[in-house]
């Protein structure tokens, strides 16, 4: 009964993902992004910024922005979602949005965008954390000013609005995250997630980095264990209206 119920609530979502950068957006929302496509429910994806990127490691090469791009293309047809975008394709700001005005990505979240909250009208939004990383955390604060509480007949309004998790999360704050609100993944949902983020090859770092594949999945294992099921998508809930 609890489940059928779970379900119909999925049905009726209209999610929105807005995520930093291509790979974000599964690593803190795949599960739920599977869950409400089982159930029925649509689902969007936003990405921030894509660009080249130099790595931080022994081997010294970039990766292009063309190949994370494929890579999102990939991992978004694998977890079957309605639509999705990239907001900007320009290396010279990616992991530099915190360059720009606050205002000039909360109009492309709320207004600009193609799949922007005034067009895509979703009842659940899912944000970045707040982190050490400046492009997260940009897209943390111009998302929480694109939700700002407003009259629903004048400007889309979000039921929900949740932070998500991360395996990097461990080294941001404060304020620390704070788990509030979990998503049962358990099964196919946690194994869907995982197949849509081995197509961000470009990101994955081998055991024991937190940038693994493993890693995705012990942290699911660990929020699980937080409420009692095999695995579960945590996050911090920012708004929650009924």
């Amino acid at each position: 009964m609890q489940q059928l119920l779970m379900k119909e609530f999925l049905a009726k979502q209209r999610l929105l993902v807005v995520a930093p950068h291509a790979d974000d957006e599964t690593a803190g929302a795949g599960g739920l992004m599977a869950r409400v496509k089982d159930a029925g429910g649509k689902v969007f994806v936003m990405v921030a910024s894509v660009g080249d990127l130099d790595h931080f490691d022994t081997t010294g090469k970039t990766t292009k922005g063309k190949t994370r791009k494929d890579e999102l293309a990939d991992a978004m047809k694998c977890l079957g979602v309605d639509d999705y975008e990239i907001l900007l394709e320009d290396s010279k700001l990616h992991l530099r949005l915190e360059t720009l005005p606050r205002r000039d990505i909360t109009e492309l979240i709320e207004r600009k965008g193609k799949l922007a909250t005034e067009k895509t009208k979703p009842t659940m939004i899912v944000l970045p954390a707040p982190s050490f990383n400046q492009d997260h955390e940009a897209v943390y604060k111009a998302g929480i000013t694109a939700c700002r509480p407003h009259l629903a007949t004048a400007k889309a309004f979000q039921n929900f609005v949740l932070i998500a998790d991360a395996p990097q999360l461990a080294w941001s704050g404060p304020p620390y995250f704070k788990p509030t609100f979990y998503v049962d993944i358990s099964g196919q949902f946690l194994e869907k997630k995982l197949e849509a983020y081995a197509y961000h090859k470009s990101q994955i770092r081998p055991s024991p980095s937190q940038a693994g594949i493993d890693a995705l999945r012990l942290l699911a294992e660990t929020r699980g264990r937080e409420i009692s099921v095999a695995a579960a998508e945590a996050f911090e809930c920012f708004r929650f209206v009924v």
